[in-house]
Formats: C-alpha cells, sequence, structure tokens
C-alpha cells in the first residue's frame, strides 16, 4: 500500500467521513488568495434559497447496501453499480438580492441522474432559466455522484454556463466536464463539453463572487474516493452570515468557525444545506454534542436536509435548535422519500421548498 493510500484512509476515518449574466466577467476576476487579516466581501440584501432536491436518494437502507457490497466507502464512486430505482440527485437555487436590487442566481450542484434533474429543473422553473442564461454561476461542491452527475442536464441547456469546483476533482470528474466521459458500470455519461470559464478552487482561494457572496473550499478526503469539498458563505446586511452547503462534509461546526476566525465582522445568523451527520439515518449518542455546539454558536436559523440525516434534525429541533420547518410540497413529487414517513413535524427543507433570509 502506498504512503498517499495510507494517509488518505487515516485521515478519513480520523476525520469520522465514513459514518455509515451582465456584470458578471468582472465580479468573477475578482477572486483573491488567502488574506493575511480577516476577509471583507461586502453585504447583500437578501438570499432566497429554493430546495430544487435534497433527495440524492429514496431509500438510505439501499443506498448504504450500494456502497458495503461493492466494496466499501473507500471504493471510487466511478466503479459502483448503483440502484438505478433508488437514485435522484441533490441541487439548490440560490437567489441573491444586492443592495442596489440587482439579482444574482447562483445553481448550487447538478443532481444525479439526468432523468430525475430534468424533472426537477422543471418543477421549479431552473430549465427555463438556464435556457434564458439567467443561472449566473454553477457552484459544484464537490465531486460525489449525487451532486455532479446530472451535469450534462445542465450543458444542454446552457453550455457556456461558468463552473467553480475544487480543484481536486478526479481525471474521471474533469473527463465529464469536457463532455468525454461515459461508464456503464456506474451510469453516468456526459457528451458536452462545459465551454464557459471555469474557476478551480483551492483551500487557501476564498473567492469572492458578488458583494456578499463567498466561496471556501476545504481540502479533505470523502468517501468513495472524493476530495474536497466547497461552501458559501452570504454577508446579509444587519442579519450576519448564512453558510450554505451541499453535503458539509468539513462538519457544520468547522463550517461556522472557519468563519468565525477568519470573516470581518462575523456575526452567525443562519444555513442550510446537508450536513453530513446521520447521513443513512444511523443515530450515534456522540451527535448530541453537535448539537450542543451548533447551539453555542448562536444561529437564527437552521435549514437542513439530505445528509443532515432525519433522525439528527429531528433531535436538533426536539433540543431547542432553531429548524426551519418543511412543508408538504414535496409530496408532489413523483418519487418520495422513505425517511420522515408518518412524522408530525417536517423537520427537512424538501423537494420544492423555499426560504427566504433577510434582514
Amino acid at each position: 500500500m502506498s504512503t498517499n493510500r495510507r494517509d488518505f484512509i487515516k485521515n478519513s476515518l480520523v476525520t469520522g467521513l465514513f459514518t455509515a449574466g451582465v456584470g458578471f466577467g468582472p465580479l468573477i476576476k475578482k477572486g483573491y488568495a488567502a488574506p493575511a487579516k480577516k476577509i471583507e466581501f461586502g453585504t447583500c440584501k437578501s438570499v432566497k434559497v429554493t430546495c430544487i432536491s435534497e433527495t440524492a436518494w429514496f431509500d438510505p437502507a439501499i443506498m448504504l447496501h450500494d456502497i458495503q457490497s461493492t466494496g466499501g466507502a473507500m471504493v471510487s464512486s466511478y466503479a459502483h453499480p448503483w440502484t438505478q430505482s433508488n437514485i435522484g440527485g441533490y441541487a439548490a437555487l440560490i437567489e441573491v438580492e444586492q443592495l442596489d436590487g440587482t439579482m444574482h442566481n447562483i445553481l448550487m450542484d447538478a443532481c444525479w441522474t439526468q432523468d430525475w434533474a430534468d424533472y426537477s429543473f422543471h418543477k421549479v422553473g431552473v430549465d427555463k432559466m438556464l435556457e434564458d442564461k439567467k443561472i449566473d454561476i454553477l457552484v459544484i461542491t464537490h465531486e460525489h455522484h449525487d451532486h455532479y452527475w446530472g451535469l450534462k442536464s445542465v450543458l444542454k441547456r446552457y453550455e457556456n454556463i461558468p463552473i467553480i469546483f475544487p480543484n481536486t476533482f478526479y481525471p474521471e470528474g474533469k473527463a465529464l466536464m469536457d463532455g468525454k466521459y461515459k461508464n456503464d458500470i456506474a451510469m453516468v455519461e456526459n457528451d458536452i463539453p462545459a465551454t464557459g470559464e471555469r474557476i478551480e478552487l483551492g483551500p487557501d482561494q476564498p473567492y469572492k463572487l458578488f458583494d456578499g457572496v463567498l466561496v471556501k473550499m476545504y481540502d479533505l478526503p470523502i468517501m468513495n474516493r472524493v476530495r474536497g469539498e466547497q461552501n458559501l458563505y452570504f454577508n446579509i446586511k444587519d442579519k450576519g452570515i448564512l453558510c450554505v452547503s451541499g453535503c458539509c462534509h468539513m462538519g457544520i461546526l468547522n463550517m461556522l468557525k472557519w468563519a468565525q476566525r477568519n470573516i470581518e465582522g462575523f456575526k452567525p445568523y443562519a444555513a442550510y444545506g446537508g450536513l453530513h451527520i446521520a447521513a443513512f439515518e444511523n443515530w450515534d449518542p456522540k451527535f448530541v454534542d453537535i448539537i450542543r455546539g451548533v447551539k453555542r454558536m448562536g444561529l437564527e436559523k437552521l435549514a437542513c436536509n439530505h445528509c443532515a440525516g432525519w433522525v439528527w434534525a429531528q433531535k436538533a429541533h426536539d433540543m431547542g435548535l432553531p429548524i426551519v420547518l418543511g412543508s408538504d410540497k414535496y409530496k408532489e413529487y413523483k418519487r418520495l422519500p422513505v425517511t420522515g414517513e408518518g412524522a408530525k413535524e417536517n423537520v427537512f427543507m424538501r423537494n420544492g421548498d423555499v426560504h427566504l433570509f433577510s434582514a
């Protein structure tokens, strides 16, 4: 076994990752390297998040079986024969209103299967926004299948969309972006090259997209041979910092504490996204410590879903975390998740749910 592989396994186990538009060009060139002093990146007026899809998979037990039956969490995503009937994808539409009323639209992630991406994009109107070039940028949080492999569904509507992604993508991930990849085992392919500007973000390069919008990449090993994840920070005037994640493999407390240490005038406000805590609904008493840690950070709102785990979100709600409750809109979708079935309250922001973060 090579030294690099040993280090990868050791670090993965230590970090607990195997727990089961106009004016856009000039702004994009304002990325900057890690500063010697705290970061100031302006403020915005509001951020509206639409959950396009949080159901990357519909039954956690099937997803866990797929991983375990073909070698486990160390096997590349591209080598697993995934159960196609169980998979959907993760994506969110983020609409940012600037102080002068200008709007910027960000698509975060691209789902997993083409069918589910096409369907989910259409349900919330993102398909038309892409066709009309009204999405300013695609932010790929990380290379995991459920967040990235639906890329063709984006590119067939907007080939030259600008894309920002971690600089740790493997050759398969880059070939997928180049439109030169087909894999009959994992059932993933793309023959449409991404022709827009590509920004590969490293861990020492916090990147300002717009006033009040910052992208931060964390370089860490993740299950299924993925490396690196990036998230978004929004500085909302008179409210504070909103953190938005895809899976948050870096950990919600690490994500919040990075902002606390590095953002000038940091004031905690809210968080949205997958949190990778009880990803397969596997409760561990240690997860209570995460709830207590988040409570100490003083968030006003926590809107979670996906790999946060329904069991964790329900416990967090019961313990007094300000969980944003979802609606029953997800029941209008053609496929429904197993998790949370029959619950009295919806502790996830689910498919089709919308939440406005503003003063």
